[in-house]
């Protein structure tokens, strides 16, 4: 995710790094050029295109339709993505608190199950991006037997609530949980099952691939043959009109792609890593732990 201050409103004009101009420069440039020898041709060869603007006004305004539906459909699923890593926060810090406060016994025990908290975040993390999280789970999962589980599971944050689960169980029939405080703890359990399968229902169901060929079509139709629509009205301005045009609707279709799978590593996607390091420094501090993680910074504007 692009993480900058506010800039002045001039600067704002001309920022280039953190904006998603590089991601369309060439396809912008192409298009200017085209403009450019149509303009060219009409100028100083005679050539007359017999095409006026009107069509295309009506085109732009379907256009931009659509196009407003797509980029409404993306931030939709971002959103949510947003919110469920919202949720998973909120409950992470509940279940610490519950191991914390309601039960008994031996500190190195209540540990224990923070720490699988925290695996359950970074495996989730790990899984929604397809990386390895061996590096990360292997040190918060003290029991061997769990680890090698976990470790060779295919939903691997599945798995971690299972150990959770039998770390309560555990807990109850050694009379260190009362039975009524171990069904309160169970909807927690619950809601972080329910981000799990939330965050999955995102990651693996995409905007229809059919919405995006059509769009992607249009778009680049319409903005190759803009020129020759224009060139008879606004002459020379014709590569300008047609720079702007292109910039409006080339840059919202790419961020729309950029957003539409949040948990991704553009510019734009969510910083999962970040919003990890904050669950994990959230929980140690109810654990009892100092000092800290320290907080993962933006790097080169960007924060992963």
């Amino acid at each position: 995710m692009i993480v900058r201050k506010r800039l002045p409103w001039l600067k704002m004009l001309f920022v280039w790094r953190g904006s998603i101009l590089r991601t369309v420069m060439l396809q912008l440039v192409v298009v200017i050029m085209m403009a450019g020898v149509v303009t060219l041709f009409y100028s100083h060869g005679g050539w007359r295109p017999g095409l006026s603007a009107q069509p295309f006004s009506l085109l732009g305004i379907a256009l931009a339709i659509f196009l407003g539906f797509r980029n409404n459909a993306s931030y939709e699923r971002f959103w949510e993505a947003r919110k469920m890593w919202g949720v998973l926060l909120i409950e992470a810090r509940t279940l610490t608190r519950q191991i914390c406060t309601l039960t008994t016994g031996d500190e190195k025990e209540r540990r224990r199950l923070g720490y699988l908290v925290i695996a359950f975040v970074h495996a989730l993390r790990h899984q929604l991006r397809d990386t390895d999280p061996s590096k990360s789970l292997t040190p918060l999962i003290e029991d061997e037997v769990w680890r090698r589980r976990v470790l060779a599971a295919r939903f691997k944050p599945v798995i971690v609530l299972v150990a959770i689960g039998e770390g309560l169980s555990d807990l109850r029939r050694a009379g260190r949980l009362e039975p009524i405080l171990a069904n309160a703890m169970e909807p927690t359990l619950s809601a972080l099952s329910n981000v799990l399968g939330a965050c999955e229902r995102i990651a693996n169901t995409p905007i229809p691939f059919t919405y995006s060929v059509i769009i992607h079509r249009v778009i680049y139709l319409f903005v190759l043959l803009l020129p020759f629509g224009l060139v008879e009205a606004v002459g020379a301005w014709t590569p300008v009109v047609v720079g702007f045009t292109a910039y409006m609707f080339l840059t919202l279709e790419a961020l729309s792609d950029e957003i539409e799978e949040p948990f991704g590593l553009m510019p734009n996607d969510l910083p999962l890593d970040g919003m990890a390091a904050g669950i994990e420094a959230s929980v140690r501090e109810t654990l009892g732990e100092a000092p800290l993680p320290a907080p993962l910074k933006p790097v080169d504007y960007m924060l992963t």
